[in-house]
């Protein structure tokens, strides 16, 4: 029989203003060692992790950053607290987000249907994703879909990107920053 599904809701609220929230995935127990000097430096108002923590003191690490809200991936243990899903509702200056975290939400390029089903029945518009280390912006069935990459080990010949999520009362802004130079990234061409 498969487990239960385990889902939570959060909210967060950022300055009137807007604000910044970091996104990582896939560390699998070993984040890059820069990572803590780019949080260090971005003062993020939160940070979310998609899945494949590996030891869970990698989320204690992150959280010495900012606010840390987590989803279990494929590789991670049940674990009190880390849920499979998440719906994180984001107040800014007006401008309400509603994003859909999970580990494992694209097969290939295309939004998993399943995972689609559940973005809309939750109202959510953006789908924050791990599982494949490939960073991703992208849209689908109405959702914006948003893949970090990965800042755990390299895999294959891919970057160690993290993203940021930009709220400000104009506007949603996705962007993606190598972990190794702390320059901004985007795909070669």
């Amino acid at each position: 029989m498969a487990p239960r599904l385990v889902r939570k809701t959060a909210g967060l609220s950022l300055p009137e203003g807007g604000g910044t929230i970091a996104v990582v995935a896939d560390t699998h127990s070993r984040p890059h060692p820069a990572i803590a000097g780019h949080l260090e430096r971005l003062r993020p108002d939160a940070i979310l992790h998609a899945g494949d923590i590996g030891e869970l003191s990698v989320l204690d690490e992150l959280a010495a950053h900012g606010p840390l809200f987590a989803v279990r991936g494929n590789i991670d243990t049940r674990a009190p607290g880390v849920p499979d899903q998440m719906v994180i509702d984001i107040e800014a200056g007006g401008r309400s987000l509603r994003l859909l975290l999970v580990h494992i939400a694209v097969h290939g390029p295309t939004l998993r249907a399943d995972v689609a089903r559940v973005a809309r029945a939750e109202k959510a518009s953006l789908v924050v994703c791990g599982h494949s280390h490939v960073p991703f912006i992208g849209g689908e069935r109405g959702l914006t879909v948003f893949n970090p990459g990965s800042i755990g080990p390299r895999r294959f010949s891919l970057p160690i990107v993290f993203g940021l999520i930009e709220v400000k009362p104009t506007g949603v802004r996705l962007a993606h920053i190598d972990c190794e130079t702390g320059a901004a990234w985007s795909p070669p061409a």
